[in-house]
Parts: structure tokens; C-alpha cells; sequence
């Protein structure tokens, strides 16, 4: 099995992939330097993007999010991987344009925006009266071989949804996905992470809506 940091992103036009010059001291640092040249790592920004389903309940009440907790390792520009468990390294000359935690929130609050079954859905502090809030812990956020040859994106989020007028637990479940890359390379990582997020993002948009309207029904006197 090929070294983690021996991956490179084919030639060719991948989808989500975007490629950019090295600028500023914080990339800089991060490039590889050949035959006295720099040269500039490729920037991966999954594309997500997930359909809401229709059977999904139509609400009356508001969301707020904050940003998902996860550990140091796993919240990094740097793309994560697993060759063997209990070993995590990173793959070389390869980078997120985001941070994990910024697109699983990203992706969570895109769903349920484009879904059009709540009135509003913000981030924490943007000033919307939030009858709800989103609380995530992002788990796992790599590519792991698990003893194959070929890796799976693996994206896994704990979340809890609060009712915010006392602060309740109104549900809380762990999501977790596992989609196979195409291929070695780090562009087919990257397409396989753009699957993952994006049915991570549809199961939990799906839950939020389903369990706050079972909190509001049993509730009633809750909703603003």
C-alpha cells in the first residue's frame, strides 16, 4: 500500500477541486520545496450538497447552530488519514479549504436552508430569536484504510438538540458515514469526503427537523 505522503492528485480537471498558488506566510509553510522551488499544495474544497426529503415535517419554530467541537488533530487545514488503526497521518501537498468542523456546519445549515421546511436557521450570535440549538461534536474526519487498499472518507458527528428556553436535551444521536474513494489519489479522497458530508449533512438536517417537531407537539407551549 502506497505511503500516505507519497499520494498525489492526478492531471485533470476533478470535481471540487481547487488548485492555488502558495500566498502568504501561513501556506507558505506549508509547501514543499523542489529543486530550490516552492511548490504550492492543492487546495480541496468538498462541494456539498444534499436534497431534503420531502417527507421531512414543515416547521414553524428556529434553529441556531454553533460551531461543532473536535480534536486538534482532527480540525486542521491538513487532510487526515488513517493507514492503520490507531495511526493517524497526513497526506502531503494536500490541503482543505475549510476546516472539518467549519464544512459539517456549513453543510448542516445549507441543508435545512435550501430545504425551505423551517423559517430560519443561523448561526449562534447572528441575533435570530432561536427557539433551538444545534450542538455537534465532530468525531471522526478521515481517511481511513481499515486493513484495505483502498480508503473511505469516514465523517462521524455526535449532536444533541437543545430546546433553548430551559436548555433541555430534546434528542441527541450519533451520525456516521463511510463512503469509499474511487482510487488512491487524493482528488478521489476528496470526491469520496464531498459524499460523505453530504449525507452526513442530509441525516442530521432530517433528525433536527423530525425531533424538534416531537419536543413542539408534546411541547406546545414551547414555541414562540
Amino acid at each position: 500500500m502506497p505511503s500516505p505522503s507519497d499520494h498525489r492528485p492526478p492531471d485533470g480537471n476533478v470535481a471540487h477541486r481547487l488548485a492555488v498558488a502558495c500566498a502568504g506566510a501561513l501556506l507558505l509553510a506549508g509547501c514543499s520545496i523542489v529543486g530550490g522551488e516552492k511548490v504550492a499544495p492543492t487546495i480541496f474544497a468538498p462541494d456539498v450538497r444534499a436534497t431534503a426529503d420531502p417527507a421531512w415535517p414543515s416547521v414553524r419554530w428556529q434553529l441556531s447552530t454553533s460551531r461543532p467541537t473536535a480534536a486538534r488533530m482532527l480540525d486542521s487545514s491538513r487532510i487526515a488519514v488513517s493507514p492503520v488503526p490507531g495511526e493517524l497521518q497526513v497526506y502531503k501537498d494536500a490541503v482543505w479549504a475549510r476546516t472539518p468542523t467549519e464544512m459539517v456546519e456549513d453543510g448542516v445549515l445549507r441543508t435545512l436552508e435550501d430545504s425551505g421546511k423551517i423559517p430560519a436557521v443561523a448561526r449562534q450570535g447572528s441575533g435570530i430569536g432561536a427557539d433551538y440549538r444545534l450542538v455537534m461534536d465532530l468525531r471522526r474526519f478521515e481517511a481511513d484504510y481499515a486493513g484495505g487498499t483502498v480508503p473511505s472518507a469516514v465523517v462521524e458527528v455526535s449532536a444533541k438538540l437543545l430546546h433553548t428556553q430551559d436548555q433541555t436535551v430534546v434528542d441527541s444521536r450519533t451520525f456516521r458515514h463511510a463512503q469509499p474513494a474511487s482510487g488512491i489519489e487524493v482528488a478521489l479522497v476528496a470526491d469520496a469526503f464531498s459524499q460523505a458530508l453530504s449525507a452526513t449533512s442530509r441525516d442530521i438536517a432530517g433528525w433536527v427537523l423530525v425531533a424538534g417537531q416531537a419536543h413542539e407537539a408534546k411541547h406546545p407551549s414551547g414555541s414562540r
